[in-house]
């Protein structure tokens, strides 16, 4: 599975019954739950870093990839838009892109 395939199956269940649908029952409650939802789940995956539970952290991982996907999803954002500005930031350094985002918020 690929995070496109997970993409598009939010997208399916998004017009589910809730009450036969997680997703569609997570996305009805509003953008707000979501992303609540998703701070849990990050939480949870560094308390599983922390504890060094591989096994652990690769499940929570997943739900924190699902839950940013229901999230972004929520918010009308796309993959896509994500994966693009992860492909223009190749190339340039981790420091200068941080540098020219400081810049921006002065300006």
């Amino acid at each position: 599975m690929t995070l496109d395939d997970l993409a598009a199956i939010i997208a399916q269940r998004a017009g589910a019954d809730p009450e036969g649908s997680w997703t569609a029952k997570l996305l009805a409650k509003g953008p707000e739950k979501c992303a609540e939802k998703f701070g849990e789940e990050a939480i949870e995956a560094i308390i599983e870093a922390v504890r060094d539970d591989r096994a652990a952290l690769t499940r929570e991982a997943a739900d924190v990839l699902f839950h940013l996907l229901v999230m972004l999803h929520s918010r009308g954002v796309a993959l896509a838009d994500v994966m693009a500005v992860l492909d223009e930031r190749q190339g340039r350094s981790g420091l200068a892109e941080k540098a020219a985002r400081d810049q921006r918020g002065r300006d």
